[in-house]
C-alpha cells in the first residue's frame, strides 16, 4: 500500500472512532504533553493552549471538524463594499458570568487583541475601523479591500468588556512573568466554564448551562478534567488502565499496541502543521557562534547548505516511523496555495560541504539550537537527530531542548538569543497569505533593534511570527496584493509567485507535516480534526 494511500485510509477512519453505546452525560479526562500557557485567549497562539480556550471562548466565526467556516457569535455577515463588512451578532447570548454578549464586546475584543504583546495582533488587519452599528450589528471597515478578513477568526475569541475592566484585565503578556486577572481566569461564552485551574497540574472545567448552542452539542461530556502528562510512557499507561479517556500525542511506537490492546483505539492521520527550522537573520553576530560580528545565517548558501545536511527520509522512516510527509512548503496539503509543483531540496551533504566552503565556512561553525520536547511529536528526537545530521557537514548546532513554556519564551525573547530554532506552523486562515504575512513578511522593526521593542509593540503586525527576521521586499509585495486580490485564480497564481521567492531565498527549512495520532478508549467517539484542536462538544463517552 502506497504512503498516500495509506494516509487517505488513516485520515478517514479516524474521523469518527467507534463507541459502545450513548450514555447519560459524562465526564472526560484526557492528558497531553504540556500544560496551556495561559487562560489569557490573547497570550499566546499556540494550538494547543488556543484549542483547549476554544472550548471556553467563542469567536464571531469557528470551524468545522472538515475544518470549514460557520458562524458563531456572528449568525451571518455581509459585504456591503470590499472595505466594509457588516456581522449581524447572535442575541440572547450570555457570558459566564450571566452577563449578555452585545457589540460592546467586539469593540472591546478588537481593542484588546491589539494591545500589549497579544500573540494574534494580526486577526486584524492594520488600521481597521470598527462601528457599533446597534447592540447586535457591528461593521468592519478596511482600508484595502479584503476578500478572507474573517478567515483567521475561529480562534480571535470574544472577551466581556464589563467584567475585563470590572477585574482591571490589563493588555495582554507575551512570556515573562507578568500575570493579568485573565490569565489565570475566564469568562467566556463557550461550552464549558472554568471550575479550578491548577497550572501544571490540572485543570477541571463542566459544561455552561446556559449555552446558546445547545442543539450542536453532539456528545454528552459534562466534565472535563485535563492533566498535562509530559512522559508518553505514563500518558499511554494511564489510558491503557482505563484512568484516562483520550490521550495525544501518541508516540509513533506505541501506536501498534494501543490498535491491539481489546480497550483500546486509534485516531490517526496527516495534519495541516508544517514542522521546519528558524534560522536567525536578524542578529549581525549569531549566537553561540563565537564570531564576533558575523552571522553566517545571512548568507543564503549557508541556509542551503542546511537545508541540504537533513536526511528528511530517514527522520521519516526512522524517527516518526513513516507519519510524516517530507515538506517542500511552509504549507500543507489543504491549505489554499499549496501546490505539489515546488519541490523539496535534495539530502546532499556534500553539496552542503561544497556550500559551506563557498560562503567562507570551509570548517562549518557553532550555534545555539532551540527545540521544545513536549509540543510536537517526537520532536526532541527530531530536533537530536538535525544536531547529528548538521555535525557531518560541520555546523555544531547546539540543541537546548525545553518545556513548551520556556522555549516559547526563549524563541519570543527581546534579545533574540538562538541561532536555529524547530517550530511547527498552522496557518488559522487555512490559506497561504496568513504564512506569508506572519513568517516572511519584512517584521516592522530595523534588524537592529530588537522584535519586541517595547515602543514598537502596537505596531508589529506584518512579521510578527517571522523570529527568523527573514525580510524581501518583494515578498512583501506580493503578500499586501494576495490579501486584495478578490479573483481566485490571480490570487493564487501571487501566491505560487511568492512561495517560488522564499523557496529560491531559502527563508526557512521545511520539515514535514506530521500524522497526528490519538489515542481514546473504546468506549469514546471523538471527530480528530486535521489542525489537532480537540472540540469537546463533539465527545461521546459510553458506559
Amino acid at each position: 500500500m502506497t504512503q498516500a494511500k495509506r494516509a487517505a485510509l488513516l485520515l478517514s477512519s479516524s474521523v469518527l472512532l467507534s463507541f459502545a453505546a450513548a450514555a447519560q452525560a459524562a465526564e472526560l479526562r484526557f492528558a497531553s504533553q504540556g500544560d496551556l500557557v495561559s487562560m489569557d485567549p490573547y497570550a499566546v497562539e499556540e494550538v494547543f493552549t488556543s484549542g483547549f480556550l476554544g472550548n471556553v471562548y467563542e469567536g464571531l466565526v469557528r470551524r468545522t471538524p472538515d475544518l470549514k467556516l460557520e458562524p458563531a457569535l456572528a449568525e451571518s455577515w455581509e459585504m456591503l463594499s470590499p472595505t466594509q463588512w457588516r456581522f449581524h451578532l447572535r442575541k440572547g447570548v450570555t457570558f459566564h458570568d450571566g452577563s449578555p454578549f452585545t457589540a460592546d464586546d467586539v469593540i472591546y475584543s478588537a481593542e484588546r487583541v491589539r494591545s500589549g504583546s497579544s500573540d494574534f495582533k494580526n486577526r486584524l488587519p492594520a488600521g481597521v475601523e470598527i462601528v457599533k452599528v446597534d447592540d447586535h450589528t457591528v461593521d468592519f471597515i478596511t482600508k484595502e479591500p479584503n476578500p478572507i478578513l474573517n478567515f483567521t477568526w475561529a480562534n480571535w475569541y470574544i472577551m466581556s468588556k464589563s467584567w475585563s475592566e470590572a477585574n482591571k484585565v490589563a493588555p495582554p503578556q507575551k512570556g515573562g512573568d507578568t500575570e493579568n486577572y485573565a490569565t489565570l481566569h475566564e469568562n467566556g461564552t463557550g461550552p464549558y466554564k472554568l471550575v479550578a485551574r491548577e497550572p501544571g497540574v490540572r485543570t477541571v472545567l463542566e459544561a455552561y448551562p446556559q449555552w446558546w448552542g445547545a442543539a450542536a452539542k453532539t456528545g454528552n461530556v459534562d466534565k472535563v478534567t485535563y492533566t498535562p502528562v509530559p512522559n508518553p510512557a505514563t500518558r499511554v499507561a494511564g489510558l491503557l488502565a482505563g484512568q484516562l479517556d483520550v490521550v495525544f500525542p501518541i508516540p509513533v511506537q506505541d501506536i501498534p499496541r494501543l490498535e491491539a490492546a481489546p480497550n483500546t483505539q486509534v485516531a490517526a492521520g496527516p495534519e495541516v502543521r508544517t514542522m521546519y527550522l528558524s534560522m536567525n537573520q536578524w542578529k549581525e553576530t549569531l549566537p553561540g557562534s563565537g564570531l564576533e560580528g558575523v552571522n553566517p545565517l545571512k548568507d543564503v548558501r549557508v541556509r542551503e547548505a542546511i537545508y541540504r545536511a537533513i536526511d528528511i527520509n530517514t527522520i521519516r522512516d526512522k524517527i516518526m516511523r513513516g507519519q510524516t510527509t517530507p515538506a517542500a512548503l511552509m504549507v500543507a496539503p489543504g491549505v489554499n496555495g499549496y501546490t505539489d509543483e515546488i519541490k523539496r531540496l535534495d539530502y546532499d551533504p556534500e553539496k552542503a560541504k561544497a556550500l559551506l566552503a563557498e560562503a567562507g565556512y570551509p570548517d562549518g561553525f557553532t550555534m545555539t539550537y532551540q527545540c521544545s520536547n513536549d509540543m510536537y511529536v517526537n520532536d526532541e528526537a527530531t530536533c537530536l537527530a538535525i544536531s547529528s545530521m548538521l555535525a557531518k557537514v560541520g555546523i555544531k548546532a547546539k540543541p537546548n531542548v525545553q518545556p513548551r513554556a520556556k522555549y516559547l519564551e526563549s524563541i519570543t525573547a527581546p534579545n533574540m538569543d538562538f541561532g536555529l530554532a524547530m517550530l511547527g506552523t498552522t496557518p488559522a486562515s487555512l490559506d497561504s497569505h496568513i504564512a506569508l504575512y506572519s513568517l516572511h513578511m519584512c517584521p516592522r522593526v530595523s534588524p537592529d533593534r530588537p522584535l519586541w521593542d517595547k515602543d514598537d509593540l502596537t505596531k508589529i503586525v506584518a512579521g510578527k511570527s517571522n523570529f527568523a527576521g527573514y525580510c524581501n521586499p518583494e515578498v512583501d509585495r506580493l503578500a499586501g496584493e494576495i490579501l486584495k486580490e478578490a479573483d481566485q485564480d490571480k490570487r493564487n497564481a501571487l501566491i505560487r509567485e511568492a512561495w517560488t521567492i522564499t523557496t529560491k531565498d531559502v527563508a526557512y527549512v521545511p520539515l514535514h507535516q506530521t500524522w497526528a495520532a490519538w489515542g481514546a478508549g473504546k468506549n469514546v467517539k471523538l471527530e480528530r480534526r486535521a489542525d489537532n484542536v480537540f472540540d469537546w462538544r463533539h465527545v461521546t463517552i459510553g458506559q
